[in-house]
């Protein structure tokens, strides 16, 4: 921690709706895989942060779960997490997709957290032409509410600088949240468990059943510095467990294979993985309820 100098913070809020992107954004500017991505929506369901320090400035990028209206249980708890990303925010970024625009529920989104400072961010600027990319940011701008809006492809890393450097800019004297050595809060076998469910929402798509969860319940550190890990895949009725596990168990297999590389990568170490499916009827009522 810089104790002995003078330090800087600002906790960022990533809003916007799902599957705008905030999710790839929050990925490319620390740096690291820290919050999953599918074409799935409500991928995202609870916050994750990531930390940034660029100099004796600590960003703290809150990726909230997209907002929509809500009917049942799950999608409640899901945007109840969002509110409270927005809550602890000192700026809120509004990330935009630009094919899609400002739609009525987005509008609805921004009037909601207008009280808070705004800045937007136009995302995948490179699947739309330009004339109507500058349309639409003089419509955004015609709100008046955003401080600046930024033009940028989180998937290429495209302008991503300019909105980093505005943050850095706008950061009050403060002392970090966190220790310079951390670039999220989210405890290993947290991120584990949505690894595994990132792989499920990408392999099984729309046969997916929406309401699964990923619980680890061994975590064992071998001798040889590997790691043997034990998850279940929770799902609400057994009518759905063959939806995971796939003719001869291939697709819940190659869920695993899938996710063991992509946590060797994040953890820097071999990974042992063994997934199993439990049905559990009640946990979304009896857990978030």
């Amino acid at each position: 921690m810089m104790s002995d100098k003078i330090t800087k913070c600002l906790k960022v809020g990533l809003i916007g709706e799902p599957n705008a992107g905030k999710s790839t954004l929050i990925n490319q500017l620390i740096g690291e895989k820290i919050s999953i991505v599918s074409p799935k929506v409500q991928t995202t369901r609870t916050l994750t942060r990531g930390i940034l320090n660029v100099g004796s400035t600590q960003l703290v990028f809150i990726d909230t779960p997209g907002i929509f209206k809500p009917s049942k249980t799950l999608e409640k708890y899901i945007v109840n997490n969002a509110r409270a990303g927005i809550d602890e925010s000192d700026l809120i970024c509004v990330l935009i997709d630009a094919k899609r625009g400002l739609t009525p529920e987005l509008n609805r989104i921004i009037v909601s957290i207008k009280d808070k400072p705004l800045i937007a961010a136009i995302n995948k600027v490179d699947l739309i032409k330009k004339d109507l990319l500058l349309k639409l940011a003089e419509d955004i701008n015609r709100l008046n509410i955003f401080k600046e809006i930024f033009m940028i492809s989180a998937l290429k890393n495209d302008g991503v600088k300019d909105v980093v450097n505005h943050l850095v800019s706008q950061a009050p004297n403060s002392p970090w949240y966190y220790e310079e050595d951390l670039y999220t809060d989210t405890p290993s076998r947290s991120l584990a468990e949505e690894i595994t469910r990132e792989q499920l929402f990408l392999l099984l798509n729309r046969e997916l059943p929406y309401s699964l969860k990923v619980e680890t319940e061994k975590w064992e550190d071998q001798k040889d510095g590997s790691l043997k890990l034990h998850q279940a895949i929770v799902i609400l009725r057994s009518t759905h467990k063959n939806i995971v596990v796939g003719a001869g168990g291939q697709k819940i297999k190659e869920v695993g294979r899938r996710a063991r590389l992509e946590l060797q990568k994040i953890l820097e170490r071999k990974v042992h993985l063994f997934l199993y499916v439990k049905v559990r009827e009640d946990w979304v009522d009896k857990e978030l309820g």
